[in-house]
């Protein structure tokens, strides 16, 4: 060994883990796991157990047995005068190099990838790694041909030299495709992979027609992207050349998947090689893409969208039967599609009763930049393995460019090595694969499908290629890149480089190029080179949305139940079984529902919404409820989930009795989930996108964590079905009042839904008595219409006896869009109508009663989106002798409905009426902090409602 390995290997055993100051821990840990291999923690057991691989020093299979006790003996032989024990020095050194040999091979099965080919461009040099060095553990030439034992690997070997162990090592970690996996905590995992590469040094062994098989996808993806550069020049179209293999990985995915029993496949994916999947991967008709870049394909919404945003869906033939492939519709918002997708999969899983996944998978396609910079990512990863998100773990595919826009010096780009290193926080094992290899392309997704099936876990194949282009085609990269664009100008090509080796192989000469011209004409002719869809296949499973499709919001629908049915479903949700012991709280909460359902009392929040999900369910329409505390409810009035005060172990214990309401009831499911808004509200939205016979609500903790979630209301829920077409009935529980709770617990933003309202897109409603959620809810389903239901739902009325309802409203009538003057008054006294929304309303009557005010009316406005014209209109024409119209709202001026409600109120007044404001003045802060302030403010606006008009008025 030369002084400058010795030196290194010298600092490795003064530094390292298993030397230096942690050698006495290290001893001990493994006197442990010989005493009892439970005892330690996996990552050592691991290594550990290698050790019992190697045999002893004389050559036998004896294993290892616990030091302490023989060096117990020994030294009590020494106190009495016994004999000394001295190692032959050449037997200690070939110890040391066994023990070495297993480092070496745990090195490479941790690290290995970093000395892979991955990089078709070559950019990088090969970093410098000693663990990967047999130097670095004090092996010389010398050493090459010695025979070690390799019966911990899966080479075939119990025994091989230095030198053949190695070279499997690199063939097996060091070539086209790189594994990482060891960080997994599973040794079951961790073997199950070493098996899979090491038996086939990662290498595939293809036949000719399936090399040929992989060639043609090659030649559809290139033919594609030069057929549109050449005949729609300068359109935008996010190329892919230069990651051509995604389609190969993606043709093989289907397949692999179909002969699995996947019978669904949901792929979610942004605008890089869009159109190639909708063309060459779901069968969509190249003549029908051609229409959308001459702009003659039909335009039948409001609104549309670009072309490499749509969705399609085909059903495609695989060797295990058909197979339906749904590619999400996805807008501009990276990777914000999804969570969207994960929710779409749960629906088709729960609707086959498919809990596991076996029948539906979820493929994520992802951009390298975005895939670590995009935070969605992290919080839908965070979904995976819990209870009410899982679908049986996700396939990612990363088309890694190894340029985000124009972003690609690593320096900038992400603090970890690899773009996939997000994924180590649920332990998912990543394949990295050279995008100009696609047998190893191909053979990285048979893996990852199997590992998907195998351990219904997350798994990450990153296709490391380039990108031809710019990030559009009207990008010049150059400007940015001139070295990365020198090398992909030198390049010829994935299709190219394959199309010779296979020509090399002696496949034919001419396979390239044959296939090159069949490709052309088939698109000049607009068809296709594949298979065609399966025009006539229909599943069973299919969801009909002709039923949802062409309603107005004006429908009726009949909401109340028979007392006989309230009844007996009061009594089931407030009984218990006698082995539950609930909490005294909640045992007075049940009580006293037990008294509402009896109509001893009225009628509050709580049991006005457990009966509406009580009477969906026993009816067939399965409700959904997630959000961060929802089982409880934040402000602890729901109490769906009973937790047993006498459990004994934390995982039992529990009793929802919605889920006990009736025989073949449909499903509640009610789920805490985890801190997060922006990946569950998608995930909810995605759903209910096919789920229209499910009550999906999404609960806020308090509305304005909304906030988080932003892009989901923008994007998908405010304008999906006018972009896309897609029919969406989730209903959003946003918790929203002025209590003197500070800015970021008082409002949930109602101004930024009604700015987002408008083509009949929405419903947003404020209900005010328990006996309007009850009929709110229930309409959502009851009704054929699909439109988000976005609920801005109270806080103290959760409590407040004037909110509750008596026992009559549930069993007759419906929701109010609008509630008329409540209080005998004389209508043709009454100077001034104030029109309000929300919790304003009780602090109004309150102040009106004070007064004495017997010529004031007011109306609660408790839908406020559609606006519902015709019942305004009637209550105002009740008081022919009014003035005076007063919005009055507990938001400051510039938030809350007033600036849109205004010229609705506006558009229903009679001649000479004056429209005026009372409430906050306009503030860049949803709330004030200060309790005293608070409380000043909600003192004044509730007096300038009676008070004389001040500021702006308008006269109609």
């Amino acid at each position: 060994m030369s002084d400058s390995a010795s030196s290194v290997y010298q600092a490795y055993q003064n530094n390292t883990y298993l030397f230096g100051g942690n050698a006495p821990y290290v001893e001990e840990m493994y006197e442990n796991y010989l005493a009892n291999p439970g005892s330690v923690p996996d990552s050592w057991r691991e290594y550990f157990d290698a050790l019992q691989h190697v045999p002893a020093l004389d050559g036998s299979n004896a294993k290892d047995v616990p030091h302490m006790p023989v060096i117990n003996a020994f030294a009590e032989r020494a106190k009495a005068g016994g004999t000394k024990v001295v190692l032959a020095s050449a037997d200690a050194e070939m110890g040391r190099k066994r023990t070495a040999v297993q480092q070496l091979i745990a090195a490479y099965r941790n690290v290995g990838q970093r000395w892979a080919d991955l990089d078709p461009l070559k950019r990088t040099e090969r970093p410098a790694i000693p663990d990967l060095d047999p130097a670095f553990y004090g092996f010389t030439d010398a050493d090459q041909e010695t025979v070690f034992d390799t019966s911990n690997t899966f080479f075939g070997k119990n025994s091989m030299s230095l030198r053949d162990l190695l070279n499997m090592l690199r063939e097996t970690y060091c070539g086209t495709l790189g594994a990482e996996y060891m960080y997994t905590s599973e040794q079951a995992e961790k073997r199950w992979w070493q098996q899979k590469l090491e038996s086939i040094r990662s290498k595939p062994n293809f036949t000719a027609e399936r090399k040929k098989a992989i060639l043609e996808r090659l030649t559809a993806a290139e033919g594609l992207e030069r057929f549109l550069h050449t005949k729609y020049v300068g359109q935008k179209r996010f190329s892919l050349e230069g990651g051509e293999s995604f389609i190969a990985a993606m043709e093989e995915l289907i397949q692999s998947a179909g002969s699995k029993g996947v019978q669904e496949i949901v792929i979610g994916m942004a605008h890089r090689g869009r159109l190639n999947v909708l063309v060459n991967t779901m069968r969509k008709m190249p003549a029908d893409l051609f229409a959308e870049f001459e702009h003659t394909a039909p335009e039948d919404l409001p609104a549309g969208d670009v072309k490499y945003h749509q969705g399609f869906s085909s059903d495609v033939s695989t060797p295990g039967g058909p197979v339906h492939l749904s590619l999400a519709f996805n807008p501009s918002h990276l990777e914000i599609v999804n969570p969207v997708v994960e929710g779409s999969v749960r629906a088709r899983m729960d609707r086959r009763g498919d809990q596991k996944g076996r029948q539906v998978l979820p493929v994520l396609v992802h951009g390298d930049s975005a895939f670590g910079g995009q935070g969605v990512n992290q919080e839908t990863l965070a979904l995976a393995q819990t209870r009410g998100y899982t679908t049986g773990g996700t396939v990612h595919i990363i088309i890694n460019n190894q340029i985000g826009f124009t972003t690609s010096d690593p320096r900038d780009m992400r603090s970890s090595v690899y773009c996939t290193d997000i994924v180590k926080m649920v332990e998912a094992p990543v394949l990295h694969v050279n995008g100009d290899d696609p047998e190893a392309v191909v053979l990285a997704t048979q893996l990852a499908l199997e590992y998907r099936m195998t351990f219904s876990k997350d798994v990450v194949i990153d296709i490391i290629c380039f990108r031809k282009l710019g990030h559009n085609e009207q990008d010049t990269p150059g400007l940015t890149q001139p070295l990365m664009y020198k090398k992909i100008a030198q390049h010829p090509g994935t299709r190219k480089l394959y199309a010779d080796k296979l020509s090399h192989q002696g496949l034919g000469e001419t396979v390239g190029d044959d296939m090159v011209k069949a490709y052309r004409a088939a698109l000049d002719a607009g068809k296709h080179t594949v298979d065609p869809v399966l025009t006539n296949f229909k599943s069973k499973f299919a969801v009909d949305w002709a039923p949802f499709l062409g309603k107005k919001w004006t429908d009726a629908g009949d909401t109340a139940i028979p007392m006989s049915e309230w009844k007996r479903l009061a009594e089931k949700i407030t009984t218990i079984p006698a082995n539950v012991t609930a909490h005294p709280l909640v045992k007075k909460v049940l009580d006293d529902r037990a008294a509402m359902g009896r109509g001893d009392i009225p009628v509050d929040w709580g049991m006005g919404e457990h009966m509406a999900f009580a009477s969906l369910v026993a009816s067939g329409y399965p409700v959904r409820l997630s959000g961060e505390d929802s089982g409880r409810g934040t402000f602890t009035h729901r109490h769906a989930v009973i937790h047993d005060q006498n459990r004994e172990k934390w995982d039992t214990g529990t009793y929802v009795p919605l889920q006990n309401v009736a025989d073949n009831q449909a499903p509640f499911v009610v789920i805490d989930s985890i801190l997060s808004e922006e990946a569950v509200l998608a995930f909810e939205y995605g759903y209910a996108s096919n789920d229209p016979n499910t009550l999906v609500i999404w609960e806020a903790q308090f509305g304005d964590f909304a906030n988080g979630a932003q892009v989901v209301i923008d994007q998908f829920i405010a304008s999906g079905e006018v972009k896309w077409g897609r029919v969406n009935g989730i209903t959003l529980m946003l918790p929203h009042g002025y209590e003197g709770q500070g800015p970021e617990h008082s409002s949930a933003r109602l101004e930024r839904f009604m700015q987002l309202a408008a083509d009949t897109n929405m419903q947003i409603v404020q209900p005010t008595t328990a006996s309007q959620i009850f009929h709110v809810l229930r309409r959502q389903m009851v009704r054929n219409l699909r439109k988000p239901l976005v609920i801005m739902s109270p806080k103290s009325l959760l409590r407040n006896k004037d909110a509750t309802s008596p026992l009559s409203e549930f069993t007759k009538g419906g929701f109010q869009t609008i509630i008329p003057e409540q209080r005998e008054i004389k209508a043709d006294k009454v100077k001034r109508v104030i029109a309000c929304s929300g919790k304003v309303y009780y602090d109004l009557v309150k102040k009106r009663e004070e007064k004495g005010h017997d010529d004031v009316a007011i109306l609660r406005v408790e839908q406020l989106y559609p606006f519902p014209h015709k019942a305004f209109s009637a209550e105002l024409k009740k008081y022919p002798n009014a003035t005076e119209v007063v919005w009055c709202q507990d938001e400051p001026q510039n938030q809350g409905a007033w600036f849109f409600v205004q010229h609705y109120l506006h558009e229903n007044m009679a001649e000479g009426q004056r429209l005026g404001y009372a409430g906050r003045a306009a503030s860049a802060s949803p709330a004030v902090g200060y309790s005293h302030l608070h409380q000043e403010q909600q003192k004044a606006l509730v007096e300038g409602a009676f008070g004389k008009l001040k500021g702006f008025v308008l006269t109609k």
